[in-house]
């Protein structure tokens, strides 16, 4: 039978969230930041493979149209950085669903459509521990592990070597680009809405690229 997942999405306070943007969004970057995050939410909802989303986050603006959308939202009471709040949100997906896969996946994903996320899980199904790096080939967008296999995420910088290094496997996908296009700059989102943007990003754009 194949894996059902649990996804757990870092979402940041949108105050500190999408510095990089600060300069092309100016007053809309939080606004920016919280669409982007809906809308990598909602896509990932609507992918058959997933059987619940986890957000981890302090932000109360972001918190509640996540909940709307289907996320069960937590707190990130580590509040110790990226990595301890995705095991975080994780400890909590095994607490509700012991036997089920767990990914970690970043929010700033807004092309991402259910279909190419289905293939990645789909893929990821057949190694312990894995993960799909970014759109540049250094980071990560995607890290899974299978059922009963430690959960283990190094994002971060250069995480694709550090995943590597640990042994994980480099999911090599054709066909998944909206997966591994993740958005901190102006030529990301260009990039991004090249493959095409999810609704609410989409809305938030047009008007910044008019």
């Amino acid at each position: 039978m194949s894996t059902r997942w649990s996804i757990v999405v870092p979402v940041k306070t949108l105050p500190a969230a999408k510095s990089r943007l600060a300069v092309f969004a100016g007053p809309a970057r939080e606004r920016l930041a919280l669409a982007i995050a809906l809308d990598t939410v909602a896509a990932a909802l609507a992918c058959p493979r997933v059987e619940r989303l986890i957000v981890v986050t302090d932000d109360p603006v972001a918190a509640p149209p996540l909940v709307e959308l289907g996320a069960l939202v937590v707190r990130d009471e580590p509040d110790a950085g990226l990595n301890p709040a995705l095991r975080h949100g994780a400890a909590e997906a095994l607490r509700l669903a012991p036997g089920s896969g767990v990914a970690a996946m970043q929010a700033d994903l807004p092309a991402v459509r259910p279909g190419e996320l289905t293939r990645v899980l789909d893929a990821a199904d057949g190694f312990d521990e894995s993960f799909l790096p970014d759109a540049a080939g250094t980071g990560t967008t995607l890290y899974a592990v299978r059922p009963g296999v430690p959960f283990e995420p190094r994002f971060g910088g250069a995480s694709r070597d550090r995943h590597l290094d640990a042994g994980a496997k480099e999911l090599l996908l054709p066909g998944v680009s909206s997966v591994r296009r993740d958005v901190d700059t102006e030529a990301d989102l260009r990039s991004a809405l090249a493959l095409g943007l999810g609704p609410r990003t989409a809305e938030v754009a047009a008007t910044l690229m008019a």
